[in-house]
């Protein structure tokens, strides 16, 4: 990787402009532990500033005048942009957020990527639809009109910084609002790229607004009267704090947070499938999302065969820098979250819970960069604190069940329900146990796919909303109703029941 293409300096862009400020934040490489850039961070006022010039673009400026097909141009151009620039942010993912090469090409870019085109794309569906004429007391035409919000400001995390930062900002502008957008303050990079993308393609000022920092510039957005909707994702305890703030001027509020998702083996999985489906759905980014599968429920006189085979798949992982293309597992994002992860393995053992796999550093990896071993815990009760919390990193709880029934009731018992999984050969007794799971997104014999034409959002604890599909769109609307009396003066309500 050429160091060409990480950003010196994370600046904030406001108004169309590049603001640097004196308050500094040393940016570290997961793979390595080492310093690799800095970012600007923003205070009130110049979160204010911001949130200022996104509500002038929105109320006198041309974005949300503008026609679909005005606003698709300019969102497609962007992405044409962003495009000549893929292997630079596989680069900078790596750097900054750890992904590795081959995640990072195909989900925290490419994905990424794929999805702004299809919020492109979606600048052009229909803001109106007409509804049945009302027929009594009298005829009148009516629609439904969907309008921009208004000031839209996007939260993201650290774990798929361009991907989350994409999921906030192309829907809202697609839908004419305007934007201020806070990345998580340790994974800037690349959202330097999506602002400077905007910046050549023409965005009015304003339209686009980007802060960096941490719980200063996100309070700021979230209890702002000038801000009409926040999009947070990240982890419960701050969602509810964002709503709490939200709630001073009743803005509309969308939250995707933690989870705990279970996946349930039934007794016909094909255990070839079912393995590495499980492996997948706890080590992906080395298990730093909120839907990773990290409750596995398996029937007793399965269990033990499935630990040994977990075990000795595991075993052929492999781990290191995030920059090596032969990675299969690369860092966690922090010294700190190492030490969440293992005090969570240490916890589990207290717990009672065997460690069958992993739990430790890798012994190769020791001298520099934040490494855990993907680990399985067996033995474990589904009221173990390890069963219950959100870890966020790659730690697999296996959990035995007798009966079906147990185990659907194991997956609900659960603060969360962001997402849950079924292997079973048996495909519609799969999706039976998948309609009884309560979470918002369920997969059958596979893991952490995800769609834009799906709604995204959990159940619970997991979150408010949706993102994706039509119901993600509507989230960045108000939905007006609009009626057209045709009636006599005499047939109309006021004419029926005002007198004199």
């Amino acid at each position: 990787m050429s160091d060409a293409v990480l950003p010196e300096i994370s600046r904030n862009y406001i108004d169309g402009e590049w603001v640097e400020t004196g308050e500094r934040r040393t940016l570290i490489n997961p793979s390595t532990g080492e310093p690799n850039g800095e970012s600007c961070e923003a205070d009130v006022a110049l979160t204010e500033r911001a949130v200022a010039a996104a509500r002038r673009a929105f109320d006198d400026g041309p974005w949300s005048r503008w026609t679909p097909e005005e606003r698709c141009e300019v969102l497609k151009d962007v992405v044409d942009h962003l495009m000549e620039r893929t292997d630079d942010l596989v680069d900078i993912e790596a750097a900054n957020a750890g992904a590795t090469k081959r995640t990072g090409s195909i989900v925290h870019v490419g994905i990424a990527l794929s999805n702004f085109d299809h919020y492109a794309e979606a600048a052009l569906t229909p803001m109106q639809e007409a509804l049945p004429p009302t027929e009594n007391p009298y005829f009148a035409p009516k629609w439904v009109v969907r309008e921009p919000l208004g000031v839209c400001a996007g939260i993201v995390p650290w774990n798929v910084p361009l991907l989350m930062a994409i999921w906030k900002v192309a829907p809202a502008l697609a839908m004419g609002n305007t934007v201020v957008l806070k990345p998580a303050p340790a994974t800037p990079m690349s959202v330097q790229v999506l602002a400077g993308a905007f910046d050549a393609c023409g965005l009015p000022p304003g339209v686009f607004n980007l802060v960096l920092g941490d719980a200063v510039p996100g309070e700021a957005l979230a209890s702002s009267p000038d801000v009409d909707k926040i999009s947070f994702t990240g982890s419960t305890p701050v969602g509810k704090r964002v709503m709490q703030l939200a709630a001073s001027n009743v803005k509309k509020v969308t939250l995707e947070l933690g989870g705990k998702s279970a996946n349930i083996l039934l007794d016909d999985a094909d255990l070839d499938v079912a393995i590495d489906g499980s492996i997948f759905g706890f080590t992906f980014h080395s298990g730093q999302f909120c839907e990773s599968g990290t409750r596995l429920l398996v029937p007793e006189h399965l269990h033990d065969e499935v630990v040994e085979r977990l075990r000795d798949r595991l075993g052929s992982v492999v781990i290191g820098s995030a920059e090596d293309w032969d990675t299969d597992l690369g860092p966690l994002i922090s010294q700190a979250q190492l030490d969440r992860v293992a005090g969570y393995v240490d916890l589990g053992c207290e717990e009672g819970a065997k460690v069958v796999a992993g739990g430790r550093r890798p012994p190769h990896l020791d001298a520099g960069g934040y490494f855990y071993e993907p680990t399985v815990l067996a033995g474990v009760d589904n009221s173990m604190r390890v069963a219950q919390e959100e870890i966020f990193g790659p730690v697999l709880c296996v959990i035995p069940y007798r009966k079906v029934d147990d185990a659907i009731a194991i997956a609900n018992d659960s603060p969360y329900g962001l997402a849950g999984g079924v292997f079973s050969e048996d495909v519609t007794a799969a999706v039976e146990v998948a309609r009884r799971v309560r979470a918002g997104t369920l997969w059958v014999n596979d893991w952490h796919l995800g769609v834009m034409d799906a709604p995204f959002g959990g159940y619970k604890q997991s979150g408010l909303g949706r993102e994706h599909g039509r119901q993600g769109l509507e989230e960045f609307c108000e939905t007006k109703a609009i009626h057209v009396s045709q009636a006599r003066p005499e047939q109309r309500l006021f004419g029926m029941m005002m007198s004199g």
